[in-house]
């Protein structure tokens, strides 16, 4: 058998992070770095394993690459503000999130229907809507003439507009409806709130969105449906409020009208219809994060699942996990990243330090066979499969690895059913490389 020869991963282009260091103590840190080291918590939810911190999220993520972001490509940073918004409006010192007005009403069209699928009749949609999305002025809105974040700031100017009344509004949304029913913020029964009312705006809290909960800041009104809604979920990431860029409401007389399509500000609004976004681990990385690393608790129903319980109960949902967990295990303990390789029809994809800095080096086929190689193989290969599969990997600049886990002849499947049985695993790796007989040609003529 001739010896594999080592390739170096490929490194991409434009690396946009920096490299910190894996779970669970930063390398090269004194012992009081231990204090440091926390149990990061994880549910069940449909056969997946979810972390809804958003710290948890930044840790796991962060150091060692663990997991993927629901709503993102791979590090959960998804985000509902515009990009082109926030460049627009990037003098503006705020956290929050800023959206433009037909997105928002987007967003009210959701809320509106969910309160219709909760059996809610369209006057009471249409007030829990308005009350619930009043504008809210911010604290330093009207002292503010640096660009930070007020009650409405109009762009280029960075000064805040005038107030209509004393409600701290300067329009009412015209905007068409985008849900089936009439609109929840039509200008004639958003008038009612924001137009005549001579009691003062509230007041939007001035904390970051990262914490902000019905319990931080103002709290819906206590006999809103779609308040009892949000606070089952008070405990959720996502921002409850947002910036809505919409037009001025200056009239002709005063501005215009060039200059009146040109004039937007920026109005703070309760988020009606918040999106989460979690963290979704792999039955691997979490088993690894619980068994391996010990910084990990996963919940079931408010209950903590032992190691054991894990192991069987990631077995019965995905029957060869024992395999695929094996070689994670044997791969992450040697420094690789590893990955689902599904895209290139193989187990695993193996990176070094991280999908962020290098591509994958390998695209890994997991079996596990007794100590002669034989046994009831997960995946047998034809000449053709296998020469077809060298190919895909080899045309994504990956190497093609069968790891073999060999388990003892004296292992029963009792033995199986708890993870020590990991300890009498052995591991053999093959690089599979396809023979090109004009490349060997050539090599041979250089001799």
């Amino acid at each position: 058998m001739a010896e594999a020869v080592f390739h170096a991963p490929k490194r991409k282009r434009r690396v946009y992070e920096s490299y910190e260091s894996p779970l669970p103590i930063p390398l090269g840190q004194d012992l009081g770095a231990q204090k440091e080291f926390r149990t990061f918590r994880a549910e069940m939810i449909d056969n997946h394993v979810i972390v809804r911190s958003p710290a948890d999220m930044e840790q796991l993520y962060g150091k060692g690459y663990f997991g993927k972001g629901t709503l993102s490509r791979s590090r959960p940073n998804f985000s509902v503000s515009d990009p082109k918004l926030a460049a627009k409006w990037k003098d503006v010192e705020t956290n929050m999130p800023i959206v433009t007005s037909e997105r928002y009403q987007r967003r009210l069209a959701w809320a509106a229907d969910l309160l219709r699928r909760q059996g809610q009749d369209e006057s009471t949609i249409r007030r829990v809507l308005e009350e619930y999305t009043r504008p809210l002025k911010h604290p330093n809105g009207e002292s503010d003439a640096e660009g930070q974040l007020g009650a409405g700031l109009v762009a280029g100017t960075g000064a805040p507009p005038r107030m209509d009344g004393a409600s701290g509004t300067t329009e009412e949304m015209g905007e068409p409806s985008l849900g089936s029913g009439p609109n929840p913020l039509a200008a004639a029964s958003f008038g009612e709130f924001t137009g005549e009312d001579s009691t003062p705006a509230p007041q939007a809290p001035s904390c970051a969105p990262d914490g902000l909960s019905p319990q931080c800041g103002l709290q819906p009104v206590a006999s809103s449906p779609l308040a009892s809604v949000l606070c089952t979920r008070e405990k959720e990431p996502g921002p409850e409020f947002m910036l809505v860029e919409e037009a001025s409401s200056r009239s002709e007389e005063e501005d215009p009208p060039e200059e009146l399509v040109q004039r937007k500000k920026l109005i703070c609004r309760r988020n009606p219809y918040r999106i989460f976004e979690y963290l979704q681990l792999s039955l691997e990385e979490a088993f690894f994060l619980v068994y391996a690393l010990g910084c990990l608790s996963v919940y079931y129903k408010e209950e903590p699942l032992t190691i054991v319980k894990l192991w069987q109960a990631f077995t019965a949902i995905q029957p060869t996990f024992r395999t695929t967990y094996g070689a994670y295990h044997y791969f992450r303990s040697k420094g690789w990243v590893p990955k689902a390789g599904l895209k290139y029809g193989t187990d695993l994809l193996l990176y070094r330090k991280g999908p962020p800095f290098y591509h994958a080096s390998y695209s890994v086929i997991v079996e596990l066979v007794n100590e002669c190689f034989t046994g009831p193989l997960r995946r047998p290969f034809t000449w053709r499969s296998l020469a077809t599969l060298s190919r895909v990997s080899g045309n994504v600049s990956k190497e093609l690895m069968l790891c073999y886990l060999i388990k003892p002849s004296t292992m029963t499947d009792e033995d199986m059913e708890s993870p020590e049985c990991l300890r009498r695993i052995k591991v053999q790796e093959v690089i599979v490389s396809r023979w090109v007989s004009s490349r060997e040609r050539s090599n041979q003529d250089e001799l």
